[in-house]
């Protein structure tokens, strides 16, 4: 393994675990993004050498999935249910003002890394919604207000409305 990166090294271990099995693109995928936050442009000509498909198919499958990444994630990942039961409960507006709080838009990343936002399409929460999920912790009956609070307590400097 000359020369190869630690993160070149991770991706052929995840294809290795799966090229052989039948339907094993996903699988390899969501392998070298759960290891790596995301999927690197070098990860495409390893795969599709591994499945003997090419570039354009793999990436055409990375494209059409939102849940996959091609650039690294924020150090915190934003997530905003835009499920009917959460909409009901206000997610629209509080989606709006995430974006102006963040500065960015969905599948974007804060100038400063700290953040990305993405939409999901249920957290498992309904009845509490709206709701948010920031890394791995989910959030209920999030207002403007209470969403403000929990990126303000994750930066060491406040964020500022533009």
């Amino acid at each position: 393994m000359t020369g190869m990166t630690e993160d070149s090294s991770i991706i052929t271990t995840v294809i290795k675990s799966w090229h052989d099995r039948p339907g094993a693109l996903l699988p390899i995928l969501h392998g070298i993004q759960d290891k790596l936050g995301y999927i690197p442009s070098e990860a495409i000509d390893l795969i599709a050498s591994a499945l003997r498909q090419t570039k354009a198919e793999i990436h055409g499958v990375i494209s059409f999935y939102h849940h996959f990444r091609t650039t690294p994630p924020g150090n915190h990942q934003v997530q905003v249910c835009r499920a009917e039961a959460c909409q009901a409960r206000g997610s629209r507006s509080l989606e709006a003002h995430i974006k102006k709080k963040l500065s960015v838009d969905y599948h974007q990343t804060t100038m400063d890394k700290e953040f990305s936002l993405d939409a999901v399409y249920c957290l498992g929460n309904c009845a509490c919604g709206p709701n948010i999920r920031i890394s791995n912790e989910i959030h209920g009956r999030v207002s403007n207000e209470r969403f403000d609070e929990l990126v303000d307590a994750m930066t060491t400097r406040p964020l500022e409305l533009q």
